[in-house]
């Protein structure tokens, strides 16, 4: 276990009285706010300590990072060893400590893919926080990657101009890597593979290779996924920059080898570099580079990983950002309680996800962004009576967009075939139960609702989801009553609420007997959820 701290800015090194709870997220939302990100991740363990302000935006204060290998147990067994579990602890008491002598206002601790993928993951979390007195939250690997894709926002001030070229980001973890596609700085597509460091490690060791045999190794266990990547998503697309996100590779390109500037560089540099370390032994390079001999052999598979990713690319700029999960918690935390200005609309990024998600299985532009915009007005004129809030509105978009992906499949089982594929398919910043929502209200806007116990069979759903599930789903099926002809009838939609009626006033000249037809069945669901009942009115212009 190795410990690396590098403190920018202290407030108050005085101990304070250890006590077993602290702060969550949230709070009155002043001016300066001191917030402490965790990370639990596969091969270490970081605190960073913020200060958020709505003038200075957000300025690292602290960065206290711990070595420890959770990933190798998780992966290999579905369990965390003893010893692992009693250091664990020790570290998060420790960064319980810093907190406290830091007196931050609020905190987050995230686990990633070490956590999530351990059988008896409730288990080990209630017992961290009875022994720590952290709670820690395991988000979904979509939530992890666009917490990352964030990060590079709150570093970077120059994001935009980096994406105006069409970028890839590989974000390199210990148990996966994602591949996300930008063009024209809009999120194309993301893809999620298993070929984190920690697992091709653990798979080298089960071959018994020689470190000799690693490239070649690494190479072959890698290319065939990238290769289909390729083949689907990039096509004859000119990828120009790549940004890396990793713990492994960014720990070493700042230290002025193969004359690498300002973290950016270009591919004959990054050759330069792969040959360093092809040609030195893990040993050397750690004397060379002041880092860990695990760091070295780390960053020596991501690297390959990197190059992999660049001969199928054709990139040629790469650039290695130092950022990491935490300070994507810190903007996600900025965010929420407006104390930064925000620059790139991120909620767009998961829109245009699932726009080209329909594109794939050869949804109906036009259908679906007819569909959204009905939908919409809906929820905007029943935010009174629904209760739900901005999140909520984001599912509903995406369930309109998305609400015919099954057809690719079958016809006659759209709404099972739908939820199929939203299930399977990864929607970056969605948590897992957000995507069963979006998939729940699809699957129900072609087939008869299900009641809760029925639905529950085979899920973890909260009553509370299956609230949201059953209002979404409500105004979705009335909206595609109202455009049931696909023939896009309506070119002015007005919704307006007067008392226990949701009057929708259609202008339009053509015939409406097929909409009026079908209008009444829809509407006895949206009565049964809400006591309001829709009634249609047409207007011809």
């Amino acid at each position: 276990m190795t410990l690396f701290r590098k403190c920018v800015y202290c407030k108050d090194d005085k101990e304070k009285e250890e006590v077993s709870t602290y702060k969550s997220a949230g709070g009155n939302n002043n001016q300066v706010k001191t917030f402490a990100a965790i990370d639990v991740g596969s091969y270490a363990l970081e605190l960073k300590i913020f200060e958020i302000s709505t003038r200075n935006g957000i300025k690292e204060i602290d960065n206290v990072c711990y070595q420890l290998d959770l990933g190798t147990d998780s992966y290999a067994t579905g369990k965390l060893g003893y010893d692992k579990m009693e250091e664990l602890c020790r570290i998060l008491k420790d960064f319980g400590r810093i907190m406290k002598q830091y007196k931050v206002d609020a905190y987050r601790a995230y686990g990633t893919s070490a956590i999530r993928e351990i059988k008896n993951k409730m288990i080990v979390l209630d017992q961290i926080e009875q022994r720590t007195g952290i709670h820690i939250d395991t988000i979904s690997n979509s939530e992890q990657r666009f917490l990352d894709y964030k990060s590079i926002a709150c570093k970077e001030t120059s994001l935009e101009e980096i994406m105006e070229k069409d970028t890839a980001v590989i974000d390199i973890g210990g148990g996966s890597i994602q591949l996300s596609l930008f063009e024209n700085g809009t999120l194309v597509t993301t893809q999620n593979m298993k070929l984190g460091v920690l697992r091709l490690q653990e798979s080298l060791n089960h071959l018994n290779a020689r470190t000799s045999q690693y490239e070649n190794l690494i190479d072959e266990m890698v290319s065939s996924q990238i290769s289909v990547f390729k083949k689907l998503f990039l096509k004859d697309k000119s990828i120009k920059n790549l940004i890396v996100v990793d713990d492994y590779l960014s720990a070493i390109v700042d230290r002025k080898i193969a004359k690498i500037e300002g973290r950016v560089f270009d591919i004959p540099t990054a050759a330069q570099l792969m040959e360093l370390m092809r040609t030195h032994s893990d040993r050397d390079l750690a004397k060379l580079l002041d880092v860990s001999e695990d760091s070295v052999h780390l960053a020596f598979i991501s690297f390959v990983l990197v190059n992999r990713v660049c001969k199928a690319t054709n990139v040629e700029r790469i650039y290695v950002p130092d950022v990491t999960l935490c300070d994507g918690m810190a903007y996600e935390y900025g965010e929420e309680n407006k104390l930064i200005s925000i620059k790139h609309n991120f909620e767009q990024d998961i829109i245009a996800c699932a726009k080209n998600i329909s594109k794939r299985y050869m949804g109906s532009r036009k259908r679906s962004e007819t569909l959204e915009q009905i939908a919409m007005n809906i929820f905007e004129a029943m935010k009174k009576i629904h209760g739900l809030d901005k999140r909520a509105g984001l599912l509903l978009r995406l369930a309109a967009l998305l609400h015919d992906c099954g057809k690719y499949i079958s016809l006659a089982n759209l709404g099972e075939c739908s939820y199929n594929i939203i299930m399977s398919t990864e929607i970056i910043g969605l948590s897992h139960t957000e995507r069963e929502i979006v998939a729940n209200v699809v699957k129900y806007n072609h087939l008869e609702f299900d009641y809760y116990e029925s639905m529950n069979k085979g899920t973890n759903l909260a009553k509370e989801d299956y609230m949201i599930i059953a209002k979404l789903t409500a105004i979705l099926k009335l909206a595609n009553g109202l455009d049931r002809s696909h023939k896009q009838k309506f070119k002015d939609v007005r919704i307006v609420l007067k008392e226990q009626e949701l009057v929708i006033t259609v202008d339009t000249p053509v015939d409406i007997t097929l909409e009026r037809g079908l209008f009444k069945h829809r509407a006895e669901f949206f009565k049964e959820v809400y006591s309001i009942t829709p009634v249609i009115k047409q207007k011809r212009s």
